[in-house]
């Protein structure tokens, strides 16, 4: 493994944990600022709302930079963004501080994953991109339950200092590790967002906007059910984000082999399995056991839509795919900012605390939809070049049934297009 993939495993830990640290940090976030939890669910948003914006922004405008200057500009505005969280004197400027954190997001992991692609051999790809995001997982197994804790008993304040911290060896680590890769010479803004318009890749950015806001419609509120719909108490916040975690871990650790063998099938696959076990959980929930085992299969199969996701549309933009791997990472904060919304109102409804996991199925098999949509029209497309080329390429004989007519061209048959 090339040691660039463990400084972009290093960045990525920090991003991973603090954009998931929140959902651990709700209850005590809101009662320090004086506000519900389901408003408090806000700070998840802004995060999401940030890397929104900022993926396809922040993209567009380092085009031209050289991809490893470009990933340390990124880790220091990351960086910037939480030491103003940790300093924020209220619910407004902590949300701004989380906009700003989460604005360089999506164009790190969408940069990262192009070079992550590039340091490996053909083949491999998808495997160096989950190496990349194990330290997502590995954000949930450690990051994320440790500096819950931490905030636990030191104030979230601090938790939002130690992730400054991490954010700066990440720099360091990248400095050191990540080789120069310079732009490459046909890349430019326009052939980006062309690949951006790509009808697959765009497919694929909505499915990552609906089956991810499945996972998210539950692990933004994770912490209370845990308290409210499980009967643990607070103690047991951690163990339970760490459990996620683990799920994610192996999810990662999974998909990549698989998406490197079979990409639709792999996105299929995981799609159906987060519906199924999103509906489990509804009644797995109030058996202590039962839902921590859940929570586990949770995380797995929620992560594992995520690598074969990246590399969908990686390969469909072809070569210009920084744009599209950038957005991506947006369609999954829309998904975070989604869920969340669409989980907050419906315990605010009076649904009750299991309400998000009902939420979140339904979302994930309209991704599942979308994906299978998309996967249709593209065997359609094939086999109409396919058609196209049999028929423009192979002169027709008398077997064709067309016996003493000329051999049909390219430009003439209507199965070409034309």
């Amino acid at each position: 493994m090339p040691l660039a993939l463990l400084a972009l495993a290093v960045s990525a830990f920090g991003i991973g944990t603090t954009e998931f640290v929140m959902m651990g940090l709700l209850p005590n976030v809101a009662e320090d600022l004086g506000t519900s939890v389901p408003t408090a669910g806000h700070l998840v948003s802004a995060y999401a709302i940030g890397v929104v914006v900022g993926a396809p922004l922040l993209t567009a405008f380092g085009s031209r930079v050289p991809r490893k200057r470009m990933l340390l500009l990124l880790m220091a505005l990351f960086t910037v963004g939480n030491l103003a969280s940790a300093l924020a004197p209220g619910f407004g400027t902590l949300l701004a501080g989380r906009v700003l954190a989460g604005l360089p997001h999506g164009a790190f992991f969408g940069v990262g994953a192009v070079v992550a692609a590039r340091l490996v051999a053909e083949g491999r790809q998808a495997r160096a991109v989950a190496t990349m995001f194990l330290g997502l997982t590995v954000a949930n197994v450690v990051g994320v339950p440790a500096a819950t804790l931490l905030g636990q008993h030191l104030g979230w304040r601090a938790t939002f200092l130690v992730v400054t911290a991490i954010g700066l060896v990440a720099m360091a680590a990248l400095a050191c590790l990540v080789p120069h890769v310079p732009v490459d010479a046909h890349q430019s803004l326009g052939r980006e967002l062309r690949a951006l318009g790509n009808r697959q890749v765009l497919l694929g950015l909505l499915t990552a906007v609906f089956g991810f806001a499945g996972v998210f419609a539950v692990y933004a509120y994770l912490a209370s059910m845990t308290t409210e719909a499980m009967g643990l108490g607070e103690p047991a916040v951690t163990l339970v984000l760490a459990l996620f975690g683990i799920g994610m871990t192996l999810g990662a650790l999974v998909a990549g082999p698989l998406t490197d063998r079979a990409l639709r099938p792999t996105l299929y696959g995981s799609l159906a399995a987060l519906a199924l076990v999103l509906v489990a959980f509804r009644f797995t929930v109030h058996i202590p056991w039962l839902a921590l085992t859940t929570v586990v299969v949770l995380g797995a199969v929620g992560f594992m839509t995520t690598t074969p996701l990246q590399m969908l549309v990686m390969r469909k933009a072809q070569d210009a795919p920084t744009l599209a791997s950038a957005s991506n990472h947006s369609a999954f904060n829309l998904a975070n900012a989604g869920g969340a919304w669409l989980g907050g109102a419906a315990i605010a409804a009076g649904w009750g605390w299991t309400s998000p996991a009902g939420v979140g199925a339904a979302l994930a098999v309209v991704g599942l939809a979308i994906a299978a949509t998309a996967g249709l029209l593209d065997r359609g497309r094939k086999t109409a070049e396919g058609t196209s080329r049999v028929v423009a390429g192979s002169p027709l004989t008398a077997a064709d049934g067309q016996a003493g007519r000329p051999p049909v061209s390219a430009t003439s048959s209507p199965a070409s297009g034309s």
